[in-house]
């Protein structure tokens, strides 16, 4: 993002001055400059490879530096390659500043730590068990100032609520980098030996496999999303109408997912659900989805078809996993007299009874051809009237705190045709979920 708030540049600003002064000792001491410079280069051209390989950043030779030299030396090690390393986004000199400082500050306190609990001692002596207790107090300290540095920036640039800046990163993060402290620490304690930084370099060779992995997940991982893309792309050319409803339902999902406290992986499958719940429509006429007026029984049979086309059309996509049962069921309604099967209460899988809210409340909230979008106030009060009969009440319970931390800002679904206003009012009780009939929802 280009527009970097004020208070944000300021914070980075603090940050650059506070690394800076993490520095200043090296003018007034001598420092193993020989060290500093072969473990600058390394970082610098490892970091550079990460990069470039979409798989984060190279920890281990930070770590190592911050077992081996004094804490001003060892903040000095990261910068070459966070001032260096590609940027994707801009304004990539800001970037680049925030993230030398953040890792120099970082490596700082690590350094610190180790050298407080008497790490560098027992990396000399490689003296083992003990040496790894203060390399986890050091591994500690670096996960702790990444994690304050990162909640900060987020709540300042992102303007994500404070209470949710920070939540969860430690606890993200803390694996990864005891890993990558346990390699520092070994490529350490071997730079000590009488082998040298020659043998210490051979620790990287298994965390560069690690690397390749991790890089062919990612880019298995880009393919699963032009997959989806593509299938969203083609069910809003069909359906022009709802132009970008897929995507939102997918947001609302995650939203939902988020505030029901579920894990990271399956919030992303969520996602996916919400974004592909209308897949189905491709195997619909397109007469039918575009028809400007009521549905006979025979044309709202067809159309109450469609979640079944979706689950034929993703269920031999494996990596979709449970949102494959949203799609199929997202029209089934907590007292059975919702589609295709009727299930009732627990036999809808809970995905299905997420995506189902997701999807009632952005079209409410959603301005179409036949119908004027309902405020956001509106819309939960509709939803709140219906749970416990169709919807779950947990999961509206979950959507309408999430609107109240974070608001709900929806893109323009339809700019095909103007809006006209909904039908009567005794009609709009089946509004929120029975819109698919016209191709709405």
């Amino acid at each position: 993002m280009d527009a970097v708030p004020a208070r944000a540049r300021a914070y980075v600003a603090g940050a650059v001055l506070a690394a800076l002064l993490c520095l200043r000792p090296l003018t007034q001491s001598p420092a193993p400059w020989g060290a500093v410079l072969l473990l600058a280069g390394l970082y610098a051209g490892c970091e550079h490879i990460a990069r470039t390989r979409f798989v984060g950043t190279c920890y281990p030779v930070l770590l190592a530096g911050a077992f081996l030299l004094p804490p001003p030396a060892a903040a000095l090690v990261a910068l070459p390659g966070a001032l260096l390393s590609p940027v994707a986004n801009r304004p990539a000199g800001l970037r680049r500043a925030w993230r030398a400082a953040q890792l120099a500050l970082a490596v700082w306190a690590a350094a610190r730590v180790h050298a407080e609990f008497g790490g560098r001692d027992a990396v000399a002596a490689a003296d083992f068990p003990y040496a790894l207790a203060p390399a986890g107090a050091a591994v500690l300290g670096f996960c702790l100032v990444l994690t304050l540095l990162d909640g900060g920036i987020l709540a300042l640039a992102d303007r994500v609520p404070a209470r949710r800046a920070w939540r969860g990163l430690f606890s993200r993060s803390l694996a990864p980098i005891a890993v990558h402290g346990l390699a520092g620490l070994m490529m350490a304690v071997l730079w000590r030996s009488p082998y040298g930084p020659v043998a210490a370099l051979l620790v990287l060779l298994p965390m560069c496999v690690a690397w390749w992995a991790f890089a062919q997940y990612h880019r298995e991982r880009a393919a699963h999303q032009a997959t989806i893309r593509a299938l969203v792309q083609a069910v809003d050319i069909k359906d022009g109408y709802t132009r970008g409803h897929s995507e939102r339902v997918g947001h609302a999902s995650m939203m939902i997912a988020r505030e029901l406290g579920l894990d990271d992986e399956r919030v992303e499958t969520l996602r996916f659900a919400g974004i592909l719940h209308d897949v189905g429509k491709l195997g619909v006429p397109t007469r039918l989805l575009r028809k400007d007026g009521p549905l006979t029984p025979e044309e709202r049979r067809v159309i109450e078809l469609h979640p079944e086309y979706g689950h034929e059309m993703v269920r031999g996509i494996r990596f979709l996993g449970e949102a494959r049962a949203a799609v199929l069921h997202h029209h089934e309604r907590l007292d059975g007299s919702g589609y295709p099967y009727g299930l009732a209460g627990g036999q809808i899988p809970e995905s299905a009874r997420v995506v189902a809210v997701a999807d009632a409340f952005d079209a409410m909230t959603s301005t179409r051809s036949y119908s004027r979008a309902r405020p956001v106030s509106a819309a939960v009060a509709e939803l709140q009237r219906c749970a416990g009969t169709h919807f779950d009440p947990r999961m509206v319970l979950a959507l309408v705190r999430a609107l109240e931390h974070h608001g709900w800002h929806p893109a323009v679904t339809s700019d095909v045709a103007p809006a006209r206003p909904s039908g009567p009012a005794e009609d709009r009780s089946e509004e929120a979920h029975d819109r698919v009939a016209r191709g709405a929802s």
